[in-house]
């Protein structure tokens, strides 16, 4: 007998598949349409500079960076839309 969770599982990985299609597509289209409107090559960005933890034995570099525009956003929300359609 099958138990039925919901969206959870491995649908949350079709949630981060379609976020993260919808963001890529929409910096693209950002970054085709920028010669013609400069105004959508606006970005901000939101994160954590690289900075290195030496152990001496073993050494790990954590840092991520997000750079977000206007287009790219609309490209998360679109993918969000999607998911909850399917």
């Amino acid at each position: 007998m099958s138990k039925s969770f919901g969206k959870s599982g491995s649908s949350m990985w079709v949630l981060i598949l379609l976020l993260l299609a919808g963001g890529l597509t929409g910096s693209a289209v950002g970054n085709a349409l920028a010669p013609a409107l400069p105004w959508l090559k606006a970005t901000s960005t939101i994160g954590l500079k690289p900075f290195t933890l030496d152990l001496q034995f073993f050494s790990m570099t954590f840092g991520f960076t997000f750079n977000l525009s206007l287009l790219t956003a609309m490209g998360f929300f679109l993918g969000y839309i999607i998911y909850k359609r399917v």
